[in-house]
């Protein structure tokens, strides 16, 4: 997430530090699961996002319905459950049918007035699922292109906190983010250049171009899902998506980035792979 300007007096300031600080310690449990579950791949790494993205529909429902209504989450966590063996025994279309099935199902059980809402939610939170263990799926390269988009992304989120801190500036997007601005952005998608060239172009130093190419889009992209999730809180006055991870907020608050970046990520890999890798077709220049 982005910060704003400078501080103005010492309670900010203290309110400010102590939130890094759980910041930097929620950070220290949940970086080396996802690494982990990553090198692992196959059940563990899919288990692993299962469960995220179950903590993304929970989250979503709960502020779409103002209440996590029981037969909703039902409907939708068996078919996020369904997705997850679907796509972890390779079946990714049919993942992606059960995830639209759920979406309809969770619709019709839920609230008439936030239907769309709550389609909405069943459906983003299957993405993610279906997307990042498809990514990982390749056994060569699957887990390098799971760590080029950690990279990215970590290193935008954090680089635009920090960036935007000190230098403050124009506002991005003031409606939908208050505190988010132009010179976070810009310096979120310069560190994820920086970053995603580290990842893969000692490997591949002729293609340094076409990588950070890559690497700036996918930075826009997590941009964009973090100014999503902003203007969904603010479309129900939440500050937060839920206070599950001490100093992120939530699920969502701490990986909406990722489900737009990951998305993005498959697109460009299929589409370069010819339907074949998104992991070959993301990294493989």
């Amino acid at each position: 997430m982005q910060g704003g300007g400078p501080a103005t007096g010492g309670a900010p300031a203290a309110a400010r530090s102590s939130d890094l600080r759980l910041r930097v310690a929620s950070a220290l449990v949940l970086v080396p699961l996802a690494v982990g579950s990553a090198y692992l791949g196959g059940w563990p790494f899919a288990i692993f996002w299962g469960v995220a993205a179950a903590g993304v529909l929970w989250e979503w429902l709960a502020l779409a319905c103002g209440r996590t209504e029981p037969k909703v989450l039902g409907a939708g966590g068996v078919a996020l459950v369904a997705a997850l063996v679907l796509v972890g025994t390779g079946r990714a279309d049919l993942a992606g049918l059960a995830a639209l099935a759920g979406a309809a199902a969770a619709a019709w059980l839920g609230p008439w007035d936030a239907r769309l809402w709550t389609a909405g939610g069943v459906v983003y939170a299957g993405a993610l699922l279906i997307a990042v263990v498809v990514l990982r799926a390749d056994a060569a390269l699957g887990f390098v292109a799971i760590v080029f988009l950690f990279a990215v992304v970590w290193a935008t989120d954090i680089l635009a906190y920090f960036v935007g801190r000190a230098l403050g500036g124009p506002k991005l997007w003031p409606a939908v983010s208050p505190k988010k601005t132009w010179s976070g952005a810009l310096g979120g998608s310069l560190a994820a250049v920086l970053a995603g060239l580290a990842v893969l172009w000692p490997d591949n130093v002729a293609a340094a171009g076409k990588i950070a190419a890559i690497a700036f889009v996918l930075s826009a992209v997590s941009q964009a899902g973090d100014l999503f999730e902003s203007h969904l809180k603010r479309q129900f006055n939440a500050k937060d998506s839920s206070a599950l991870i001490p100093g992120h907020g939530g699920v969502m608050d701490r990986i909406d980035g990722f489900v737009t970046a990951v998305t993005a990520a498959v697109v460009i890999g299929l589409l370069r792979s010819g339907g074949q890798s998104p992991a070959a077709g993301l990294i493989a220049w």
